[in-house]
C-alpha cells in the first residue's frame, strides 16, 4: 500500500487516481499510524511553503516525514513537497523546511519575470522538457528531454549537485527533480503528465 499524506494542500485524490491507473493502491491519510505503516510514501503539495509547514506541524506530521525518510522506505515529493524537504523558502519571508536535504527554495529571478520578449511568466505554469543528469529507478524508462506539466514560482537550489536528477529550463537553468537514496522528489507533476508521468508513479510503487 502507498500513503498520500494529506496535510490539506493540493488535490490528492489526482495522485491517488494515478496510481490507481497503474495498478497501485493507494490510500489518501492524516493518520501517523497509518502512514507509518505503508509501503512507500507520497509527499504531494500545492500552495505556500509556510503554510504547507504548518500544517504539516499542527498535524504531528513532520516527524512522520522523518521516520518515513530514515526508514528506507520510498519516498516521492511532488511539487511543494520537494521544496518542504530542503531547509529553507523565502516564499513570504524567510521560513524553515523539513531540511532533509540542504539547500533553499527561491523564486525565478526578476529578470525572468520581465524578459523584454515576453516569453516567460510566473508561475512557470505548463509543459517543459527535463534533462537528464541522473537517472533514478523511477526514470528508467523516460527519455531525455520527455515534456512533463509544471506549475510553480519557485524552485530549489541544492547544496549538493549530486543530489540532482534532472533540470529543466525556463529562463534559467533550474532543478526540477532530486534523488538521494530512498527519496525521489520532482518540481513537476506526474500525475498530470500523461503517459510518461503515470509511468514514473508506476515505477515508483514498484519499489514498495
Amino acid at each position: 500500500m502507498i500513503a498520500i499524506i494529506d496535510y490539506g494542500m493540493g488535490n490528492l485524490r489526482s495522485v491517488q487516481k494515478g496510481f490507481e491507473r497503474v495498478g497501485h493502491d493507494a490510500i489518501v491519510s492524516s493518520d501517523p499510524k497509518v502512514i507509518l505503516d505503508a509501503g512507500a510514501v507520497v509527499l504531494p503539495g500545492v500552495g505556500a511553503f509556510p503554510d504547507c509547514m504548518k500544517n504539516l506541524t499542527e498535524l504531528g506530521l513532520v516527524d512522520t516525514v522523518y521516520k518515513v525518510i530514515d526508514s528506507g522506505r520510498p519516498f516521492l515529493g511532488i511539487c511543494l513537497g520537494l521544496q518542504l524537504l530542503f531547509e529553507e523558502g523565502e516564499e513570504f519571508g524567510v521560513h524553515k523546511g523539513l531540511g532533509v536535504l540542504k539547500g533553499r527554495v527561491v523564486r525565478f529571478p526578476t529578470e525572468v519575470a520581465n524578459n523584454a520578449e515576453g516569453l516567460y511568466k510566473i508561475p512557470h505554469m505548463g509543459w517543459n522538457n527535463i534533462k537528464i543528469k541522473r537517472c533514478p529507478p523511477h526514470l528508467s524508462d523516460t527519455p531525455d528531454g520527455s515534456s512533463f506539466y509544471f506549475v510553480h514560482s519557485y524552485y530549489v537550489v541544492p547544496e549538493d549537485p549530486g543530489v540532482v536528477a534532472t533540470t529543466t529550463d525556463y529562463g534559467v537553468e533550474f532543478v526540477s527533480s532530486v534523488w538521494k537514496d530512498n527519496i525521489f522528489a520532482t518540481q513537476f507533476h506526474p500525475e498530470k503528465s500523461q503517459a510518461l508521468g503515470l509511468g514514473i508513479l508506476k515505477k515508483f510503487g514498484e519499489l514498495a
